[in-house]
């Protein structure tokens, strides 16, 4: 079965998208991820003969999957072409539901608008890129200080072995 199954997403892979990886998952299943889409299709075993259960899902960010959106049993015997008409719409499916999500802003908590009547929305800003952080360093006030603590140790180590009364 595993055989069928990797031959069939072989072709639906080719099919579907031009980027794509193809590998074993754990329950014996195929998956094919097009990473440039943010798409996932799975073709599983469903213990009936040349029948397969197709999921389908987006990527998270970081390369994970989410869970699948939907779900279908095929039948492996149809073509290649009948097999990624199903493909696409279930693709066209998750992407529906993945843009109302997408379309929220970052801040939930924030109105995008002054609130003011009168006043049309103000549109969001766009993202800053994460400013890298600069290294710390110890500041001149701190070496003052710990010259400081310096000198009042060596002028008390000194005090009790090498300050005596020169006798």
């Amino acid at each position: 079965m595993y055989t069928q199954l990797r031959e069939t997403a072989d072709q639906l892979a080719g099919v579907l998208w031009r980027e794509h990886t193809v590998y074993r998952e754990r329950g014996g299943g195929v998956v094919i991820r097009g990473e440039h889409v943010r798409r996932w299709i799975s073709l599983g075993p469903t213990g009936g003969k040349d029948q397969a259960l197709l999921r389908a899902g987006r990527l998270l960010d970081g390369g994970t999957t989410a869970p699948a959106r939907t779900e279908v049993v095929v039948d492996l015997t149809a073509g290649t072409a009948e097999l990624a008409a199903v493909c696409r719409r279930m693709l066209a499916e998750v992407a529906a539901v993945a843009e109302p999500a997408a379309a929220q802003p970052a801040r939930a908590g924030r109105a995008a608008g002054s609130g003011k009547p009168g006043r049309p929305p103000r549109a969001a800003r766009a993202a800053r890129p994460a400013r890298p952080r600069r290294e710390r360093h110890t500041s001149l006030g701190s070496f003052v200080v710990l010259l400081c603590v310096t000198g009042v140790l060596g002028a008390w180590l000194y005090s009790l072995f090498g300050g005596g009364y020169g006798y």
